[in-house]
């Protein structure tokens, strides 16, 4: 590595520039009109950082020479450095780069964008592993990261000692990324249906749990006391486990807090390797990330009304599915068709489409814009509702009705449109069910009690789309929307439904 150039000025500025760009980005993400050009800054950034990164620690090796002359003062010796490059490190890391690069160019033109929460649990699981990576490459030769100091005794053979500072950093790194890597891991096979929604209780899981976290705080300050190798493996396996534990009782309703909570982890582990490898732009980025990933967190506890604490704790359904754990099918309720959905919302002046993961599974979002024009140019007012926990991330229905095309104007947050539903003439589900049920507001028996929901039973009509009467929510938890007087129930995949709607429409 060449040595010295990691302080030069220029390199510093570039990162400040990149740290800008960061920012400007996560500014540009808040608001949707604006989040292509927060993109692009956020890519602008990293560029810099990366290009800044390669051009400021070059792999090669540092020579000096020693040159005598003579002189009219008498003979005189001068040292002088020369750096010779490592091409083939050199070349191993554009290999790396290059292949990196296809491999992310060939998964996002590839993935689908219902499938976006889990590629984005495994984009984390790979940051925490890449921390826990670096930290372990610290851990073994600490000299080549600057970090340690070789203490020769009189007896006995060499000591290389890491720096106090040095060890605390790489003992949180190292600890964090391995509960991301694990935590990220169990997220993504819940996401992507490899495992079961469900939470997976544990006899005694908290008491494990805290036993873990102790045992993982102990050998993490012995560690950093006396730097023991077996310290520092200990602490690698029990965040490896601890990120499991979390994780599995975690039930879907919970989902988008938790993704949310492991890209804040993601960030403070890529915070803890850019101090030991003394580089201040993955010091900013990490910073940056795990800083907005835990006030995101936090916004969305706040939206369903539950602690962080609580949803680390074990998530909805953790110790209940709550009075209705299954479907009351034997209830009364009303089934129509396409022809009347089309009927009812084609003579309405006011309609509010409630979009949820159901309309996600289905890719109905293309139908469900067309649907819209199709009112609009009959004179009906449309707008979307979205809840912050919708889906299986943060902002889950807000990409995919992006994609869509869907006007930016008619997508409004829970607080913005939920005074409207008692003016609106019909409110239109397409597949949510936990954040449009009342038994949030109503029983204090249910494991959803508390959790801001959409008033969609105040609208004059409810549609409902629903693959089958069957089935509850993620949350395990029956909804009295289903069996209200003014709801009709469309059940059918909920693309295939809003298609026939169309159709109806046109005709």
């Amino acid at each position: 590595m060449h040595e010295g150039l990691t302080a030069n000025p220029w390199a510093m500025l570039a990162y400040l520039v990149a740290g800008v760009c960061f920012i400007l980005a996560l500014r540009g993400l808040s608001s949707p009109t604006s989040s292509r050009r927060g993109n692009r800054l956020g890519m602008a950034g990293m560029a810099i950082a990366v290009v800044t990164t390669l051009a400021t620690h070059i792999p090669g090796r540092l020579y000096s020479e020693v040159g005598i002359a003579a002189g009219p003062d008498g003979i005189i010796s001068a040292e002088r450095f020369a750096f010779v490059p490592d091409y083939v490190a050199m070349l191993e890391i554009v290999a790396a780069i290059a292949i990196g690069a296809v491999i992310g160019l060939v998964i996002a033109r590839r993935i689908a964008m219902t499938a976006m929460p889990q590629l984005v649990a495994a984009f984390h699981s790979l940051v925490g592993l890449a921390a826990v990576l670096v930290a372990i490459a610290a851990f073994l030769n600490p000299e080549a990261f600057g970090i340690a100091t070789r203490i020769t005794p009189i007896y006995g053979p060499s000591i290389v000692s890491i720096h106090a500072v040095s060890r605390i950093e790489m003992i949180l790194g190292v600890a964090i990324g391995a509960i991301t890597f694990s935590g990220s891991v169990i997220a993504f096979l819940k996401l992507s249906g490899r495992m079961g929604g469900a939470p997976i209780l544990l006899p005694m899981r908290h008491v494990i749990n805290l036993g873990v976290a102790l045992l993982i705080v102990w050998f993490a300050l012995g560690f950093g006391i006396g730097q023991h190798p077996l310290d520092f493996w200990l602490v690698v396996a029990l965040s490896f486990a601890i990120g499991v534990l979390l994780i599995v009782p975690i039930g879907g309703a919970d989902m988008p807090v938790v993704v949310s909570m492991l890209n804040s982890y993601s960030g403070w582990a890529a915070a803890a390797m850019g101090f030991t490898l003394h580089n201040s732009a993955m010091i900013i980025t990490g910073a940056l990330v795990g800083s907005s990933g835990a006030i995101l967190s936090y916004i969305m506890c706040r939206a369903m009304n539950r602690s962080f604490l609580s949803v680390i704790a074990g998530g909805f359904g953790g110790d209940s599915a709550g009075p209705a754990g299954a479907a009351a099918v034997d209830r009364p309720w009303k089934r129509g068709s396409a022809e009347d959905a089309a009927f009812l919302m084609s003579q309405a002046n006011q309609v509010i489409i409630v979009p949820g993961y159901g309309m996600a599974v289905a890719q109905a979002q293309h139908a469900l814009r067309e649907m819209a024009d199709l009112l609009k140019a009959e004179g009906v007012v449309v707008k979307y509702a979205i809840h912050p926990v919708a889906g299986r991330m943060p902002g889950h229905m807000n990409v995919l009705l992006a994609e869509a095309n869907v006007p930016y104007d008619e997508v409004f947050e829970l607080e913005d449109i939920n005074g409207e539903f008692a003016q609106s003439d019909v409110a239109f589900v397409i597949g949510a069910n936990d954040v449009t049920n009342p038994a949030a507001k109503t029983d204090k028996s249910s494991p959803i009690y508390g959790m801001p929901v959409l008033d969609v039973e105040k609208a004059k009509t409810v549609l409902f789309v629903k693959r089958s009467m069957g089935g509850v929510g993620y949350a395990g938890v029956d909804n009295d929307v289903f069996y209200m007087d003014q709801t009709m129930m469309l059940l059918a995949d909920a693309k295939k439904m809003v298609e026939d709607i169309v159709k109806a429409l046109r005709d």
